[in-house]
């Protein structure tokens, strides 16, 4: 979710600070448009930190001891909540980058072959884990045990 968010700040900041700085210690007076520019840069690295710590905070991914719960989204909202006795499997996608820093695509099954994805999410090996954990703790199911190849 930071991703776009570090790169606007590693573009707009240095050269918003350059424009900026330059512009005030200027002796010329007629550098108005070069503050500007400046602080219009600085300004567009502090929004895209903001709606990037938005983003995280909208997103909701949870267990309980009867459901799995999948909420994302900041204007479109996107939710799912399955029975945890109705999930048939839970994978995970990562890509290079995912497995660098520790998040993926998250996708649940369903029983009827109901589909859900959900992408960024951080520590998804971790949810996977947990939402398997409680799978096995339901009455009437069997533990796999697990063996290294």
């Amino acid at each position: 979710m930071f991703f776009w968010p570090a790169v606007a700040c590693v573009i707009f900041v240095p050269v918003g600070l350059t424009f900026t700085l330059v512009g005030l210690f200027s002796s010329d007076r007629n550098v108005g448009g070069v503050v500007g520019f400046g602080l219009a840069a600085l300004l567009i690295a502090a929004l895209a930190v903001v709606f990037g710590v938005f983003r995280m905070k909208s997103a909701e991914f949870a267990i309980t001891n009867k459901r799995v719960i999948l909420k994302y989204g900041v204007i479109n909202r996107r939710t799912a909540e399955m029975f945890l006795q109705k999930v048939e499997s839970i994978g995970v996608e990562q890509n290079l980058l995912g497995r660098m820093f520790g998040y993926g695509t998250v996708i649940v099954r369903g029983t009827g072959g109901t589909l859900e994805p959900f992408s960024k999410v951080s520590h998804a090996l971790e949810f996977r884990r947990q939402v398997q954990e409680r799978i096995s703790q339901l009455p009437g199911m069997q533990s796999v045990v697990s063996v290294p190849v």
